[in-house]
């Protein structure tokens, strides 16, 4: 079952910031913006619509939740330099825009101010995932 979550969305004023580097994607016909264990290359930002985050173990999802616009995505993976630890996929009728992981990175060297919203929307990610485990 698909949970719908509110946890991704970030301030306003980080989300205006994001938007002035960013550039907007085509999707691929199957919508997929970023597999589970891809190398990062940015921080997707939903303009308009939805996408859906999985979270697979032994090719069974064991975590999906959709997010709205003014979802952050991909966050922890750039911020970590680690492989994305979700799937994405952008719903039909999506808008998105991407920021390179340079650029983000660039951001928050310059303005550390935004950090602290950054740190905001990877806060309620966590609390998001710990109470999934509490409450499947």
């Amino acid at each position: 079952m698909t949970q719908v979550s509110s946890a991704f969305v970030a301030d306003p004023k980080l989300t205006q910031e994001l938007e002035r580097l960013s550039k907007p994607i085509a999707l691929g016909l199957d919508r997929v913006l970023f597999h589970q264990g891809d190398a990062p290359t940015g921080v997707y930002i939903i303009r308009k619509g939805a996408a859906t985050l999985t979270r697979r173990f032994d090719d069974e999802a064991i975590l999906s939740v959709q997010v709205g616009a003014g979802s952050l995505l991909g966050l922890p993976a750039v911020i970590g330099a680690k492989p994305y630890s979700l799937t994405a996929e952008a719903l039909e009728g999506a808008e998105l825009s991407l920021v390179t992981r340079g650029d983000f990175v660039d951001l928050m060297q310059t303005e550390p101010l935004l950090s602290f919203q950054v740190l905001k929307v990877l806060a309620e990610e966590i609390r998001f995932a710990r109470e999934s485990l509490l409450h499947p």
